[in-house]
Formats: structure tokens, sequence, C-alpha cells
């Protein structure tokens, strides 16, 4: 066991600072909600390193504070309430390095066990190269939500209750409920679908499985990229197209490759944007790949009457 260890730890020790720099896609060891993280690290090998990041504890993409990397080790560091106390930050510790082409590290809140360390590795992001060239086609819809039951739904989060029901045509959560999981996956595809929420609640779609497109009670409020329409963190939408609560909801989505459209309520509010990379929803983040539907449970309570996927073909 030394020895290969020993072995990987030589192999690590032969990339360099300048490796690191690219965005990579990142699958967490025994993450309690099962979710991945992604980051994005730009001028490693200089003086002017920086680094964006989605991951624990929080879902938003930020900008990291502190990020060097030295001899061959990735480090960086942000100050938040990991440990949800009721005041104060906690230094969170990110370190890693480059074992065969992947990155391998640790991430633990600092004056913790040992034992609270959490293990990751990331793959780099692949290039996609399917475009929005209007040469893409409709196939067959597929209806994941039937009306009856949930036969179409697994568990993101396994031991844990569903948290769902289906009445009257509709499927609801209670608030805290598992987000559910398509069995069928997609590549292209154009997603419609119709939810009515209760104040103050929130939601969402993964696209893939990777990509959040916010679902949330704004009615009222300025457009940003928490909102209605949103995808979540990284593009914001041109306004807020949001009914009131307790009113139905449409969403038309376009997803092509890493080009998305989002249509809320008959308004185009996202016009074929780049999709940069995961969202704080990720479960997949396996890129080059179809990916299923996800729906946001774990918040406030959400109803859904119809999901349909038409997948896109040439």
């Amino acid at each position: 066991m030394r020895i290969a260890l020993f072995f990987l730890l030589s192999l690590a020790g032969l990339a360099k600072d300048v490796d690191f720099n690219g965005r990579w896609n990142i699958t967490v060891a025994n993450e309690p909600r099962r979710r991945a993280w992604w980051l994005e690290v730009d001028g490693a090998g200089t003086s002017a390193i920086k680094g964006r990041f989605v991951g624990a504890p929080g879902g938003d993409m930020n900008a990291i504070p502190e990020i060097a990397a030295k001899g061959g080790v990735l480090r960086f560091v942000f100050e938040r309430n990991y440990l949800r106390k009721p005041t104060g930050t906690d230094k969170g510790v990110y370190t890693a390095r480059i074992v065969n082409g992947d990155l391998v590290g640790e991430f633990q809140v600092e004056g913790t066990p040992a034992s609270k360390k959490m293990t990751f590795v990331g793959k780099r992001a692949p290039v996609i190269k399917d475009t929005e060239d209007g040469k893409w086609k409709p196939g067959k819809a597929v209806e994941l939500f039937n009306g009856k039951d949930l036969s179409n739904w697994s568990a993101l989060v396994p031991g844990q209750s569903l948290g769902w029901k289906v009445e009257k045509g509709i499927m609801k959560n209670i608030a805290g409920a598992n987000n559910l999981v398509s069995s069928q996956k997609f590549w292209n595809f154009e997603l419609h679908g119709e939810f009515r929420l209760g104040a103050g609640s929130n939601g969402g779609l993964g696209l893939r499985g990777r990509y959040e497109v916010q679902i949330i009670d704004d009615f009222g409020k300025a457009p940003d990229t928490h909102g209605t329409g949103a995808l979540y963190s990284r593009i914001k939408p041109r306004e807020n197209a949001t009914k009131k609560p307790g009113e139905w909801n449409t969403y038309d989505i376009r997803l092509v490759g890493r080009t998305v459209t989002i249509i809320v309520n008959g308004v185009t509010v996202i016009d074929r944007a780049e999709v940069e990379g995961l969202t704080a929803m990720a479960h997949d983040p396996n890129e080059a790949l179809p990916g299923p539907i996800s729906v946001q449970g774990d918040h406030g309570p959400v109803e859904i009457r119809k999901l349909t996927v038409t997948p896109l073909i040439r």
C-alpha cells in the first residue's frame, strides 16, 4: 500500500503548476447530498492565479478569495459558516494534486478531526462540439410524469424517504423532500414543464443532472442569477416573467451542447447562452454523456403537472 501511494505521489510530483489551469468536474466521496462540485483555475504558474468554485457548503458560483499553486500542490480557502454555528465563520481548506491527469484532493474545515475530511477527484471538463446550428429536429416526446405515479423517477439520496406523492394528476413534495432523478437520460432536448409554487417557496429543474434552472416565488422582483428562469448563479434572465404564488407557470427549455434557451410563461428570458459548467444542483458530473432530468424537492413545496422532454436529433 505504501509503495502504491509513493508511486502516485511521484506521478503527482511530475505535474507542473500550470497543469491546474482549466475547468474541473469534481466527484466527492460520501457527499451527503450526492452533489458534484465544479472548479475553474486560471493563471496557475503565475502570480496572477485566480479561480471560481461551485461546491460545499453553499451552491453559488463564487470567485475564490485565497488560492495558490506551488510545487505541484493547489490550495484554496473559503471562510464560511461550514459548521452552521449561530454566528461566525470557519476556514475551509481545499488541497489537491494532479495524479494521472486527474485532480485528486481533500477538503477539511480547519480545526476539525481528520475523520471529517472529504476526498474528491476532478476530471477535466470536456469540450462539447454540438452547437445550435438550426439543424436539430424534434424526435419523439417523452412524458416524464405520467399523471398517475412516480414510476419514472428515483430518489437522488438513497436511504432517505422520497417525500413526493401524486394527487389528482399533480406531483407534490413536502418541504425537505428528496430530489427526484428521471430513469431516462437525454442529450440535446427541449423540456416543457408546468409548475406551481406557494408563497416563499422554491425548487429547480436539473438539465442532464448538471445545470439547474431556478424555480422560485419572486413575483415582482428584479431579475437576478437566483431568480425565476435563471441558470442558477450563472446566467441572469433578461426579465422576471414569473406569475403570482398559486398560479401555474410554464417553462420551455432548449439545450443543445452547452447552449441553453429558457422561455418562462411565453417570454424568452435567456436566449442561446453558453453554459460554462455545473451548478449547485449537479449530481452527474459526466458532461460528455447524456444525463437525467432532476427535480429539486429539498427546499420548499412544489407542484408539477407536466414534464415533457422532446429529444433533438439530426
